[in-house]
């Protein structure tokens, strides 16, 4: 079960869920967690034991579904005669996906680390 709720979805949507659309963000919320457990498959022990809070959970989660009931066919313009409309993909892709600083705020690093071993001169220098 989701750690955030459809009510969560809809305080930070800024409206009520219509109801063709409970049931769409309860599938949405219930993806976006198992894409956080396949990265971190402790997830409620981390949680349980203080190590992330439950609000941060809420927030990632939330967040990626809005990204989807905002921009559902994933549009990125629209143009009828004079009026013309663009949305950011950042703000709503369309698709469910968590974003780089979503994983960071779950604790999870991205990107590529190199190590640079230490090694002392050698001794023909």
């Amino acid at each position: 079960m989701p750690v955030a709720t459809a009510q969560d979805v809809a305080l930070r949507l800024g409206r009520d869920l219509d109801e063709a659309e409970v049931p769409q963000v309860a599938a949405l919320l219930s993806d976006a967690e198992t894409l956080i457990l396949t990265r971190l498959p402790d997830l409620y022990a981390r949680i349980e034991h203080g190590l992330l809070a439950t609000e941060v959970v809420v927030l990632v989660e939330a967040t990626a579904v809005i990204r989807v009931l905002r921009n559902p066919e994933g549009i990125r313009s629209q143009t009828a005669d004079a009026y013309s409309v663009s949305y950011d993909t950042r703000a709503a892709s369309g698709k469910l996906d968590l974003a780089p600083q979503e994983w960071r705020l779950l604790g999870v690093r991205t990107g590529l680390s190199v190590l640079r071993p230490f090694l002392p001169p050698a001794a023909w220098w």
